[in-house]
């Protein structure tokens, strides 16, 4: 008690130390409250895989159909990922023809984005999807997603092709077991805001059969019984009498 009294006078009795010690305290007060804030539970980065997928062709439906026929396929779309989730995949969000598909596993989600381009891949009257599969630390906030995996994500998703999904080196390596799965690697690419190239590969898929594309609104044709044939190409198949009027006066206008 003497002694820590003794240190209170010659402190009062010395500015310049007191103004230093009042410093000293006022900064492990900040780095602890930095500390503080860093270790709460909406602060903390985890590991989560994410899938985002878009409809292949979902601009040139909305140009032939209009916005009702677009936000009809919207709503299906959404239905159609719901019933594909596996174990704790969930549907995040969803932006436009867009959804953001999120899960702890690897595993989980893979089982998903199967189950989704088999579902889509030969629904009649429906678009392809394609999208981009990544696994890396993410900050969750406010149910909200930050960090460079949400972009990478979105930038393999601007590469895969229609009907395809591709995948991150990360993402197959997060799997527990890679080799249950056919994977064709796409080579290395350049990503916007990346520093170097990333490797990206194809998640190998079966379809269960054959489909045309309608070429005007892209539209997935599986049952030609319902659809419209062209004339002078057997192989060309249309959803509806409009597309095929928009074909042949685009065809006209070639020619022209």
């Amino acid at each position: 008690m003497c002694n820590s009294l003794n240190r209170f006078v010659f402190y009062q009795r010395n500015p310049k130390r007191r103004i230093v010690g009042d410093i000293f305290k006022t900064s492990i007060e900040f780095i602890l409250q930095i500390n503080k804030f860093t270790l709460l539970p909406g602060n903390m980065e985890e590991n989560i895989a994410i899938l985002i997928a878009d409809l292949s062709g979902y601009t040139a439906l909305t140009e032939t159909h209009g916005s009702s026929g677009a936000a009809d396929m919207v709503e299906k779309y959404i239905s159609i990922v719901r019933d594909c989730l596996v174990g704790d995949s969930h549907l995040h969000g969803v932006v436009g023809d867009e959804v953001i598909i999120v899960s702890s596993s690897a595993d989980h989600l893979i089982y998903t984005a199967l189950l989704l381009i088999q579902n889509t891949s030969n629904k009649d009257n429906f678009l392809q999807v394609h999208g981009g599969l990544h696994y890396g630390k993410i900050l969750k906030r406010n149910n909200n997603y930050f960090g460079t995996t949400i972009n990478l994500a979105a930038r393999i998703t601007s590469k895969a092709t229609a009907g395809t999904f591709w995948c991150s080196k990360d993402y197959v390596s997060a799997l527990s077991d890679p080799s249950a799965f056919l994977f064709q690697s796409k080579g290395k690419h350049s990503f916007k805001n990346v520093s170097e190239e990333k490797e990206v590969f194809e998640l190998i898929t079966d379809h269960p059969k054959a489909f045309y594309i309608d070429p005007v609104c892209r539209m997935v044709i599986s049952n030609e019984q319902n659809a419209i044939q062209h004339v002078d190409a057997p192989d060309t198949f249309f959803c509806s009498s409009s597309c095929l009027d928009i074909y042949r006066r685009n065809k006209t206008m070639q020619s022209m």
